[in-house]
């Protein structure tokens, strides 16, 4: 009969799993019975040898062999019966130094010679071997024995039955086998289980259908509505589905060439290139937030699939916000209650008329901040987020300033965008300046209006940006917040993107900016430090308007 060889896929895979498992098993089953005689013959003579060490290190024994005759009721014959006995040794043979026994498992044989050369053992060494000897073959060690002086007087000899290392190995056998028949039956029962997934998986396609698969998937890439791009081994761009070219700008041409021939340097190519490790990265294109995940295959190229997370990722900038709110009122909610502790204090201490000047002096100092905040800038939201912060600078050694220059009237079109972007700032202004060693560190704020374009300034005492990194601080990727600092080039306010994603928040405050028709930049300060400028046109109301959003359906400023 002729085997025919199967024709499916999961048919194929079985057959070779079954093939493979079967012949592991057997290369494992015989290397492992291989060296197990060796293994075994070593474990009897380290053990024949232990127990002759142990013997010969009984003092009495040298003594008792010196001033004794060798004889079957003599008390070296007993010490080593007694050994034997409690070890389970084949026998212990205790000889002087002319090679005569004075103890032996059989009686009859103390006083004869030991039937092979001891000079070894009496000159000092220990010997371990397997050999035959008068009681069959054993496993014997031999150690010299020495009195209190350190001199040879004779010497200890242990065997162990060899007849029960023998049985050690083939009692093993059984039980390996039937280890490795239940490891061949899970092995192949695995093989079964995962050829029936195959099976429902492929629908029991065969080989020959895998080309009319492959020209399917190529109408599905392009297709669906998330980017994917594919690259060879050498890096050039192997596949660009429609969603990816609309995303990145490609053209048709595009497919056979580097990725850094069809885009622009920045973080976008180093995503795709590969030069940015990790999982869903941030990154922008053309003003489009891309979330990116690249994944290597088998032939040494990747594929990387975009999905298009703009609006997403404003929203979330929003939200950003928001949490900042609360996390200025959760930091006066923790000053309040250390005034509150030192207020309980004072009155516990009976100094009632110092805990009246620390309540005037407490509360006249936080009407008096949050009375000079909301006089110059009279949106809620704005006027809530800068006593929040000043709290939350506060408890990080830093000033929070309003700069006297500021005032903004309650007409401000969306107050949303306005606290993403001063709050993104003010909290970058924070890192920067917090932990420096440097008197009296400060942030401060200037909000102005002119006409209906809000103008937001945010400037710090920290080290500052240098010119050099002016501009490529606002490209998306962009962050040295992990650098330490270093002389003109360290942190500031300006490379301490969102908490959402490194290096992308300077990069979408820029897009909001121009989304309003403005501009963000970032100047030196006088004395030292950073000063962030946002410009946004069409920001506040005109006179006459009620504010609110103001937003075309596409989400652009009208």
């Amino acid at each position: 009969m002729r085997i025919r060889r199967p024709r499916r896929v999961f048919a194929q895979v079985l057959t070779a799993q079954v093939a493979l498992t079967t012949g592991v098993m057997v290369l494992a089953t015989g290397l492992f019975l291989a060296p197990l005689s060796s293994e075994l013959d070593d474990q009897a003579m380290r053990r024949a040898l232990s127990i002759a060490q142990t013997t010969a290190a009984d003092p009495d024994l040298a003594e008792e062999l010196v001033g004794t005759e060798p004889t079957a009721h003599g008390p070296v014959q007993a010490d080593a019966e007694r050994i034997r006995a409690a070890t389970g040794a084949l026998y212990i043979v205790v000889l002087d130094t002319r090679g005569v026994r004075w103890s032996h498992t059989h009686p009859d044989e103390i006083g004869r010679h030991v039937s092979t050369d001891p000079s070894r053992t009496l000159a000092g060494r220990q010997v371990r071997q397997i050999d035959t000897g008068t009681l069959g073959r054993s496993a014997r060690a031999k150690v010299p024995l020495r009195d209190h002086r350190g001199r040879i007087v004779g010497a200890v000899s242990v065997g162990i039955a060899y007849d029960s290392v023998r049985g050690r190995l083939f009692g093993t056998i059984p039980g390996l086998l039937r280890y490795a028949g239940a490891a061949l039956a899970v092995g192949v029962l695995a093989a079964v289980a995962l050829s029936r997934r195959l099976r429902r998986r492929t629908h029991g396609v065969a080989f020959a259908d895998i080309s009319a698969l492959l020209d399917e998937r190529e109408a599905m890439l392009h297709g669906i509505r998330e980017g994917v791009v594919a690259f060879d081994r050498r890096g050039r761009i192997r596949l660009v589905n429609d969603e990816a070219a609309r995303l990145l700008g490609l053209d048709a041409g595009a497919a056979g060439r580097a990725l850094d021939e069809v885009l622009p340097p920045g973080r976008t190519t180093d995503v795709l290139a590969g030069r940015v490790a990790g999982t869903d990265l941030l990154a922008v294109s053309g003003g489009r937030v891309l979330v990116a995940n690249r994944m290597p295959t088998p032939d040494g190229g990747a594929v990387v699939t975009l999905r298009d997370r703009t609006e997403l990722e404003l929203l979330g900038r929003e939200l950003d916000g928001t949490q900042g709110l609360l996390d200025a009122l959760r930091a006066q909610d923790h000053e309040h209650a250390n005034q509150l502790h030192t207020l309980r204090g004072l009155l516990e201490l009976g100094r009632h008329e110092k805990a009246v000047e620390f309540v005037s002096e407490v509360a006249s100092a936080q009407r008096a901040s949050a009375e000079q905040i909301a006089e110059r800038v009279h949106e809620p939201l704005l006027s809530a987020l800068l006593v929040g912060k000043a709290a939350v600078a506060a408890e990080r050694g830093v000033s929070l300033r309003v700069s006297p220059q500021t005032l903004l009237p309650d007409a401000v079109v969306d107050p949303r965008h306005l606290v993403t972007v001063l709050g993104n700032l003010i909290d970058n202004a924070l890192d920067a300046t917090a932990g420096l060693r440097r008197d009296a560190p400060f942030v401060e704020v200037e909000l102005r209006a002119e006409h209906t374009t809000a103008v937001l300034r945010v400037s710090d005492t920290g080290p500052g940006v240098p010119p050099r990194l002016r501009e490529q601080i606002f490209a998306e990727g962009f962050s040295t917040k992990a650098a330490p600092p270093t002389a003109g080039a360290g942190p500031s306010a300006s490379v301490v993107p969102f908490p959402r994603g490194r290096g992308i928040g300077l990069a979408l405050v820029r897009r909001l900016a121009e989304r309003y028709g403005g501009m963000a930049r970032v100047t030196a300060r006088a004395g030292g430090g950073a000063v962030f400028t946002v410009v946004l046109p069409e920001a506040l109301a005109r006179p006459g308007e009620t504010p609110g959003r103001r937003l075309s359906a596409a989400g652009e400023p009208r």
